[in-house]
């Protein structure tokens, strides 16, 4: 057993949904089999926090319910369905889960989201972090705050992203290539001290 593997716990009743994740890489991650949130509890009593969790498991309360405070506190969960969508994928991380994905979703994307993750980052579909940064946008006025420090091109890459543009559109509205559109989101996401779309969004709008 790799000593470096960090450990993860898949809660699922299903065993076509275990097989599958357990297809992940082992050299990364150590998996551990639970059937219930109290498996999450003991999870945390251990010491551990990250957990992918099926959606379909067998009497999960619904996630406007305020037992979720409860189960994710100290946790980073990462949520499956075999039916996603991104009405049920803004319950979930509306009730405090650290991301959203296809149950079969393939291993490589698993592995990322699962990294993703234990960063600290927020994994969601494209079509649904495009919705929530639109939703951030026309709710909350900008702030000028979160400007110190960048260039007035990364300026205006920052305010493009936290609107929900993709890097391709980014880059035809201001007339540069895809390539230097990264370049800034990287420069953007250092100084700001963010790692993914949706906390900018936050950082650029204020709220965090």
């Amino acid at each position: 057993m790799n000593t470096l593997s960090e450990p993860i716990l898949f809660i699922t009743h299903d065993d076509a949904v275990w097989q599958h994740w357990r297809q992940i890489d082992h050299s990364r991650w150590r998996p551990a089999r639970g059937n219930s949130l109290q498996d999450l509890q003991r999870w945390r009593s251990q010491g551990h926090s990250l957990v992918l969790l099926d959606q379909n498991l067998p009497r999960l309360p619904s996630w406007d319910d305020a037992a979720w405070d409860g189960h994710l506190h100290l946790m980073q969960l990462l949520v499956a369905s075999t039916r996603p969508n991104d009405a049920e994928a803004a319950h979930v991380l509306g009730a405090g889960a650290s991301g959203y994905l296809h149950a079969y979703s393939p291993t490589d994307v698993i592995n990322r989201a699962l990294n993703s993750v234990q960063a600290g980052s927020i994994w969601a579909g494209r079509s649904l972090v495009a919705r929530l940064l639109r939703e951030v946008n026309y709710r909350v006025p900008g702030e000028s705050a979160w400007t110190g420090g960048l260039t007035p091109r990364e300026i205006e890459v920052a305010r493009h992203a936290a609107q929900g543009r993709s890097n391709p559109e980014i880059a035809q509205m201001l007339n540069i290539s895809e390539r230097t559109v990264r370049a800034h989101m990287s420069a953007v996401f250092e100084k700001l001290g963010v790692n993914d779309r949706l906390l900018l969004a936050l950082k650029v709008h204020g709220i965090q």
